[in-house]
This record gives C-alpha cells, structure tokens and sequence, in this order.
C-alpha cells in the first residue's frame, strides 16, 4: 500500500504546532508512516531517503504568506537531488489568519515545484485559526478534516480540504487581540511596545 514520509519543514518544528498536525495525521492514517524535520544539516539526507516513500506530506506554517525558509532551501536541495522514484506529495499548512484561502500561495507555490520537478501533486489541508484551533473544542472540527484528508492521501483520491474556526472575523480579532495582549504582559512587553516595527 505504500509508505508515508511526514517532513515538517517549520522553523521551529521540534516545539510546533506542525508537529502536533502531523502526529494528528499519524493517528488516521492506516499506511506505515514515519517524521522527519529538516534542518540545516540534513538536507541531502532527506533527499536520499525521499526515495523509499509512496507519499510525503509536508507539513509547514505560513510565514509572510509564504512557505517558510527552512521549506524553501530544502526544496533547492531536492531540485538538485531528486530521487529516481518521485512520491506523491501532498501538503498540511496552517496559518494565524481565520481564514484557511491565506494559505494558497504557499498551496500554489508547492504545486508550481512538483510541476517543475515531475512529482505528482496529492491532497491540500488548509488550516486556519493557528495554534487557537488545537487547544479549544474547536479542536473537533480539525480532526474531522484531518482524517478525511489522511483517507484521501491511503485511497489516493486526493482532494482539498480546509479546517478553521467556526466565529466571526470580529470575534478572533477580539480574542487574538486579548491573547498577545496578556502573553506580553507575561513578559514584560506593554501593548505599544508590540505595536512597533523595530526589532531588537
């Protein structure tokens, strides 16, 4: 039936909310799978391996309505090391917005490299809400999707899918709002202070 090659390609992926997506991912599907990160280091190690796998799913946050760096470096890596035997790809990316279209680009630049590079291209989850959707009861409707889009990649009969939470724009911003508000205050940043572009 096939084997599935997890690689999450955050830049923070050992403490990530990608990691929990795809351990999510692990517990529905029914092929053998296995996680890996890709770092600085082992890029051609990934692309060596790559090659023993039916599928990959990448797994992998929005960064400036973009793929993340990590992501893209490794994706020069495999275009010049791709294996003989290309897998179906398919992709697992969330972002912070509410609305789960804010990842299509990131969806469509995936799709533009499996194009290039002869893969075929598999099933797209599109998550919105960010890490609030895995620690409210809203957590339900991600592991609906989540398994849907687990079947589709075992069955190969890829689809898109999308998962977010069910409230108003006006209700999140509110909510997210409060929440970055007081994780400051936890450490020690007032309110302004966030709301400025200078970093340090």
């Amino acid at each position: 039936m096939g084997k599935v090659m997890i690689i999450n390609a955050s830049p923070r992926a050992p403490k990530s909310n990608s990691k929990q997506y795809a351990q999510l991912f692990s517990q529905y599907c029914r092929l053998d799978t296995e996680y890996y990160e890709v770092k600085r280091s082992n890029h051609l190690t990934l692309c060596r391996t790559i090659e023993n796998y039916s599928h990959i799913v990448f797994v992998f946050p929005l960064y400036v309505d973009s793929i993340p760096v990590p992501l893209l470096n490794f994706l020069k890596t495999l275009e010049e090391n791709a294996p003989l035997k290309k897998p179906t790809i398919s992709v697992i990316v969330n972002c912070g917005f509410i609305e789960p279209y804010q990842n299509d680009v990131a969806v469509e630049m995936l799709r533009s490299f499996t194009t290039k590079n002869g893969y075929p291209f598999g099933s797209v989850f599109k998550i919105g809400s960010g890490e609030a959707i895995l620690t409210t009861p809203f957590r339900i409707f991600l592991k609906i999707k989540m398994k849907k889009f687990a079947i589709s990649v075992i069955n190969q009969r890829y689809n898109n899918f999308q998962a977010t939470m069910p409230i108003s724009k006006k209700m999140f911003i509110k909510a997210s709002t409060a929440y970055w508000e007081n994780y400051g205050k936890k450490n020690g940043i007032s309110k302004e202070e966030m709301e400025i572009m200078q970093i340090e």
